[in-house]
């Protein structure tokens, strides 16, 4: 296969996964520890999937058409804010997890990436929501800080304030959140990579059937 059809075939691959992607985040449901604002879905995991399959590059493009097809379809709920975060947070995620197993393509290097990568994001979370979401949030639809605060203690008594929402609801959430995706993600990955590359018109990897090599 020339380069030319592998990078068309690469193009529309992106498409179908961020298609894939947008329609996962239509199966999202609040957790009980969190406000219901705060929604669990896994629609990161086709971006997991294309950044450990095809690159950093090819995992964020997933990201961006999933938002892009999220705003055309769905629109916003949120004034643009929760979908600029969720982009920020997505490629945070897909970009770390796919550059560190890029480096090192084994079973330990999957699992360094994905444990690494779920950490990151989740801390890159409370700030957006300390210090840009929920603040954006407050201004535009007028809430008081204090009543976000107290939706988040009417499910969750350890929140009462700004930093224990953050401790307490936010990054556990997103500890949950990602680490699922992330997970699913291992699990899956090795019994579909090959798969996936011969449906790309690629060779078979034979890392992905080394026992103990990699993922």
């Amino acid at each position: 296969m020339n380069n030319q059809n592998r990078t068309a075939k690469k193009v529309a691959f992106i498409g179908v996964l961020g298609a894939l992607s947008c329609v996962l985040m239509l199966f999202r449901f609040p957790l009980p520890f969190v406000p219901g604002f705060y929604e669990f879905d896994i629609a990161e995991l086709p971006a997991l999937f294309a950044g450990f399959f095809m690159g950093p590059v090819a995992g964020c493009a997933v990201v961006f058409v999933k938002i892009v097809l999220k705003l055309i379809f769905q629109g916003t709920q949120t004034a643009f804010v929760g979908d600029l975060s969720n982009l920020i947070g997505s490629m945070c995620f897909i970009l770390t997890a796919s550059l560190i197993y890029r480096r090192k393509h084994t079973k330990g290097g999957a699992i360094a990436a994905l444990s690494i990568s779920t950490i990151i994001v989740s801390i890159v979370y409370v700030f957006l929501n300390a210090y840009i979401m929920l603040p954006m949030y407050s201004s535009l639809y007028g809430l008081p800080l204090e009543t976000i605060i107290g939706m988040g203690h009417a499910v969750n008594p350890w929140v009462n304030d700004t930093l224990s929402l953050m401790i307490f609801a936010v990054l556990p959430f997103n500890l949950f959140k990602h680490g699922v995706t992330s997970i699913l993600t291992y699990v899956l990955y090795k019994r579909v990579g090959n798969a996936l590359r011969h449906t790309m018109g690629l060779a078979a990897d034979p890392t992905l059937h080394r026992a103990g090599k990699a993922v």
